[in-house]
């Protein structure tokens, strides 16, 4: 199987589900003829109106979290059950602000890309390191921890339903990005951390993302690297002719 090219839009808390419909309806038209994975990660209100829009279209709509239990006195949660019943396909689970706000720890990732898997869905994969990690030189340490931690306990057999996205927590929403190289180093050493785990055959299939201020002038450049595999891409993909460009590179 090769690998998928990946671009997935987390909307973060943005969008009303009447806007969400007249974005992805627009979008899907504009997207006619592209091959590769698009992905538009929605607020959970909004998730009935985008899969009403995407009609025909290829683009896919995910959740950006979800609990790691089946059901229970878990007030405001989603479990992966209600997201199947909606035929939801993909989850972002472990992004930094869920990390950073909400109490999101190596262990609930690992629960949560279990439980994902267990229900068919597939996990996008959070890891990432801050600015202080990165000036202390752990950022390497840091990630394989992050990524062999995650996958604990997942067979190989589900690993080709995992997606991964590299994200600097210092270029998320700062407007800073990490260089082309930089950015490339921790994709590859993200796939050497699953190398290590399964096989290089299975982290060479497994899609890597780069999340942290992607946008339309830098995309390209960061796309054409070895290791990255597309993009986890946050307030350029509000845009419509912003995203449509990245999606297109």
């Amino acid at each position: 199987m090769s690998k998928k090219k990946v671009i997935a839009g987390n909307w973060k808390m943005n969008k009303t589900p009447s806007e969400t419909a007249e974005f992805i309806s627009e979008l899907s038209v504009r997207l006619k003829g592209v091959k590769d994975t698009v992905i538009c990660a929605v607020p959970y209100v909004c998730i009935s109106a985008a899969l009403k829009a995407v009609n025909k279209s290829k683009i896919k709509i995910a959740a950006q979290s979800m609990h790691y239990e089946e059901n229970g006195a878990f007030t405001g949660e989603v479990s992966a059950n209600m997201l199947n019943d909606l035929n939801i396909k993909y989850v972002i689970i472990g992004h930094s602000e869920r990390r950073q706000y909400y109490n999101e720890t190596d262990l609930t990732v690992n629960k949560k890309a279990l439980q994902a898997l267990k229900h068919g869905i597939s996990p996008i994969i959070c890891v990432g390191e801050s600015l202080e990690q990165r000036e202390m030189n752990v950022t390497e340490d840091l990630v394989r921890y992050q990524v062999k931690y995650a996958l604990s306990g997942v067979v190989e057999n589900d690993m080709q339903n995992v997606v991964f996205a590299y994200e600097p927590i210092w270029a998320i929403g700062t407007g800073k990005t990490a260089t082309s190289q930089q950015a490339d180093e921790v994709c590859a050493c993200i796939r050497k951390a699953i190398s290590e785990k399964y096989s290089k055959k299975i982290a060479n299939r497994v899609p890597i993302l780069y999340g942290g201020s992607v946008n339309a002038k830098n995309a390209s450049e960061l796309f054409a690297m070895s290791d990255i595999d597309g993009g986890l891409v946050g307030g350029a993909s509000l845009k419509i002719d912003d995203f449509e460009k990245i999606i297109k590179y």
